[in-house]
């Protein structure tokens, strides 16, 4: 397995094709919700991606401080269908954190969370700092991670 992070800038059009579609089959296919996908946070953002025989199996999307949220986040979380349960959505959670205070020094990281997930969120450190809301017909919460939590 490989992880790898990009700036948007070394994506080549074909690994920004494959991030594109994986996000868009699982975001909109499988979760049966048209929204915005392209939201043009991509190209400020740090992509994180793990691939195994040059398909990528694993993705999350981190978007620096100031750009969506006062903190840094994490979004785009997503495992191919056909790699789940292998362990790797917890593994990039992990790398996303790590990624996050390593590189950027971040205080405190911020995530906008499917409500299903939230056990999921909360395992890493993550708190929830909202009511549930309705986000493109499913029900999300805000989460924050703080640095002295670990």
């Amino acid at each position: 397995m490989d992880w790898k992070t990009y700036h948007f800038e070394e994506l080549t059009a074909r690994k920004l094709y494959e991030v594109l579609k994986l996000r868009v089959d699982v975001f909109v296919v499988e979760q049966n919700c048209p929204y915005p996908e392209l939201d043009n946070l991509d190209q400020q953002s740090v992509h994180l991606l793990c691939s195994e025989n040059d398909e990528v199996l694993a993705y999350a999307r981190l978007v620096p401080a100031g750009i969506k949220y006062n903190l840094p986040s994490i979004g785009r979380v997503i495992v191919h269908e056909s790699a789940r349960g292998r362990g790797l959505a917890k593994k990039l959670l992990e790398q996303s954190i790590e990624y996050i205070l390593e590189e950027w020094q971040a205080p405190a990281i911020q995530l906008q969370g499917q409500v299903y997930l939230q056990g999921f969120y909360e395992s890493f450190g993550f708190q929830t700092i909202s009511d549930s809301y309705d986000e493109d017909g499913i029900p999300h919460v805000d989460m924050k991670f703080t640095r002295n939590q670990m």
